[in-house]
């Protein structure tokens, strides 16, 4: 998926587990979450998980990042009524593998990738209270770190122009680069920051009996426009519980376009990154284009 991939087979995993954790070597070891584009998912026995950075980087770097998504986790935990991992250990490098990497418990549920809810307007009204107790989370004076998305529209034009460029062949451009001149100069009105999960997709959403069952990757946890979590109604639902969704969080009119504005800058870099590479990644982006511009 990345020029700079890291590949971690199960034999390294195995032996790494068995170096720096002996009291889990006899535990099953299994690759699961094969789409995902961040770190590479092994579960450990039945109630661990193991995660490895997938993209090169500095040894270092790495483990300060690990250390920040360990405590961005842990902020989040017990916060709302649904289940989210907790931090468990921090591996090192090893065995060819060259940077940290961490464990987490394993959450049960089926990703919204491989089970999709979107017709759910129970799932809808889930995924807002999820989205309200994140934003109850107290900022302790935090705010946006200035980096990603959840800060200002336009600090993404350059990244936007990428997207557009790389798209024409696979998208309607023309359109999507009007559109995109509409939604980045939605004004923020002065609305302060509150916390926000950072990245609602399906793959970081568990869904049981058509309900949310839990939510994953936390470590981007963080205060940032209000609007940012917003982006799950476009990724995750279909007209009819996206407006439940809407209704249950009471999001007035700006708010509700600026979520699609971050949804629209999401997408727009899924498409061309992962045309060959990861096949639903791709899938979804054309999905939440699709909704954005039908609404």
């Amino acid at each position: 998926m990345h020029d700079d991939e890291l590949t971690v087979p199960p034999e390294t995993v195995r032996a790494l587990i068995a170096d720096q954790f002996p009291e889990w070597r006899d535990h099953s070891v299994r690759r699961v979450g094969a789409h995902g584009t961040v770190n590479a998912i092994y579960r450990i026995g039945d109630g661990l998980a193991a995660r490895f950075p997938l993209r090169a980087g500095d040894a270092d770097e790495t483990r300060t990042w690990l250390a920040a998504e360990a405590a961005a986790t842990r902020e989040l935990l017990g916060r709302t009524r649904f289940r989210t991992p907790e931090p468990v250990a921090l591996g090192e490098p090893g065995h060819g593998y060259p940077l940290p990497w961490s464990v987490q418990t394993w959450v049960p549920g089926v990703v919204a990738t491989d089970d999709d809810p979107g017709d759910s307007v129970p799932f809808a009204r889930d995924l807002a209270e999820f989205v309200a107790g994140v934003r109850g989370i107290d900022t302790a004076g935090r705010t946006f770190r200035g980096t990603g998305r959840g800060g200002d529209l336009r600090a993404h034009d350059e990244w936007l122009e990428t997207c557009f460029r790389r798209s024409e062949r696979l998208l309607d451009v023309p359109e999507l680069r009007r559109l995109w001149a509409e939604l980045r100069d939605l004004p923020r009105d002065g609305r302060p920051d509150v916390m926000n999960h950072g990245d609602l997709i399906p793959g970081n959403v568990l869904v049981a009996d058509g309900c949310l069952a839990g939510v994953l990757d936390a470590g981007g946890l963080g205060p940032a426009d209000p609007a940012l979590d917003l982006v799950a109604a476009w990724h995750l639902l279909e007209a009819v519980p996206r407006q439940a969704f809407r209704a249950a969080l009471g999001c007035d009119d700006l708010d509700w376009e600026r979520g699609r504005a971050w949804a629209f800058q999401q997408s727009m870099g899924l498409v061309w990154y992962y045309l060959d590479s990861n096949p639903p990644m791709c899938q979804l982006g054309r999905r939440t284009l699709a909704r954005i511009v039908a609404a």
